[in-house]
């Protein structure tokens, strides 16, 4: 069980790891790759370049989901983690826009189309391969260590990023040293790679493919027999990727954007508030093996409906302790609702379309309102004139899920199908 924890933590970590350099450097590479004299659009370019990946992420679905359940979870991860791996390596050596012209921001937007693909299959397989792996009674705390997985590699990705930034000149950083960390993310697929060939297959799938229960067509069995669980799981889903992104993605930009805070400080409440909520993940995903997970995320969204507007008038305050606060109560709520999801997604689904139901769900939802985030918040924000009119938008999609949670059956303690 730990080695099948830890294939899935190096993988997901690799994802994210990537995730978080893109998000880290956005200015960086608005300036390199989108350059224009309004320093709006250039912005929004990047993001919606950003976005390209999430758009692509229903397909990965798709295609890693045909491959997990047709020929098994191990063959679909270990073909994710390359495609991941190679195309975030080619960041490292891409030309700027000064230098090869207009080439040079499509081969950015095919490589974000590229990690989008992986990202639709990696992490919502390793959900299943690890879930699948785990004991009836850990099932919420086996499923957590994914969502444990993604907040680290995103540490780790901006921890890269901020010790390249420290230890090099300004001028080399510039340069050519913010592209060190993307080639540091081969060698971190190459390891999970390594790791993943080495794992035995998921029992639950053996047990499925001996009895001949693996579907021909998932995609369209999910369609034609699962619709009720695949609308349920997407609706669950919202109040993931909305507040997440906003989280990871989009606070500390609003920090240093709209609320006039310096980058460093901005920097400190961003890292000490993931650290904090990335530690609390696994205690909740324990929580929901013991109370219900329905207990739980009902908690979390309730939580986001009462509390997004405060956490927003908390980080727009110029006192240091406020805005802190502000964040640490949004991430608190963040890893309340996400740490119990992967299992809940993994429980709704049978193991014959396990890996696609699971897929198609957190990408729809992800694809559509995760990649976005930072576009329709800057665009909220600037033609609204209203600073937190993100928590709004926030806002809505909890109530959306919690009418998906009063109708969702809490299965901890009925055995996977």
């Amino acid at each position: 069980m730990r080695k099948v924890v830890t294939a899935g933590i190096i993988g997901n970590a690799l994802e994210w790891y990537d995730f978080a350099l893109y998000v880290h450097f956005v200015e960086i590479i608005s300036r390199l790759y989108f350059p224009s004299d309004d320093i709006f659009l250039s912005r929004m370019a990047t993001y919606a370049a950003f976005a390209a990946g999430f758009f692509m992420r229903p397909l990965g679905a798709i295609l890693f989901g045909y491959i997990g359940d047709k020929f098994g979870r191990r063959q679909a991860l270990s073909a994710s983690i390359l495609t991941m791996a190679i195309p975030t390596s080619f960041i490292a050596i891409l030309p700027s826009y000064q230098e090869v012209g207009m080439i040079a921001p499509i081969c950015l937007v095919i490589i974000r189309l590229l990690q989008g693909l992986s990202l639709g299959g990696e992490f919502s397989g390793s959900i299943a391969f690890v879930v699948e792996h785990a004991p009836d009674n850990k099932r919420g705390l086996a499923g957590s260590s994914a969502m444990f997985s993604m907040n680290l590699g995103i540490l780790a990705g901006s921890a890269v990023a901020a010790i390249c930034a420290n230890f090099m000149s300004p001028e080399s950083f510039n340069a050519w040293g913010w592209r060190v960390p993307f080639g540091i993310g081969l060698v971190i697929g190459l390891v999970g790679l390594y790791i993943r060939s080495n794992l035995h297959e998921s029992p639950k799938y053996e047990e499925a493919k001996a009895k001949g229960l693996i579907a021909k067509a998932p995609t369209r069995k999910v369609l034609t027999d699962f619709p009720v669980q695949l609308i349920t799981a997407i609706c669950l889903y919202l109040t993931v990727t909305v507040p997440f992104y906003t989280f990871v993605s989009f606070m500390k930009s609003f920090m240093t954007t709209f609320v006039g805070r310096s980058v460093d400080e901005a920097s400190i409440i961003n890292s000490i508030t993931m650290l904090i909520a990335t530690a609390f993940i696994p205690i909740v995903g324990y929580m929901s093996d013991v109370i219900g997970r329905k207990v739980v995320i009902r908690a979390a969204a309730l939580g986001f409906l009462l509390l997004a507007y405060p956490c927003f008038i908390l980080l727009k305050s110029h006192d240091f302790f406020s805005a802190f606060l502000g964040q640490l109560i949004f991430g608190m709520l963040v890893s309340l609702y996400m740490a119990p999801i992967p299992t809940i997604l993994v429980e709704l689904f049978p193991t014959s379309v396990r890996y696609t139901g699971v897929a198609l769900s957190y990408n729809i939802s992800a694809a559509i309102f995760g990649g976005t985030v930072p576009m329709v918040a800057t665009f909220l924000i600037e033609y609204t004139g209203i600073k937190e009119a993100l928590a709004f938008y926030i806002m809505f999609f909890a109530l959306i899920s919690l009418i998906s949670i009063y109708y969702l059956e809490d299965r901890r303690k009925v055995a996977l199908a």
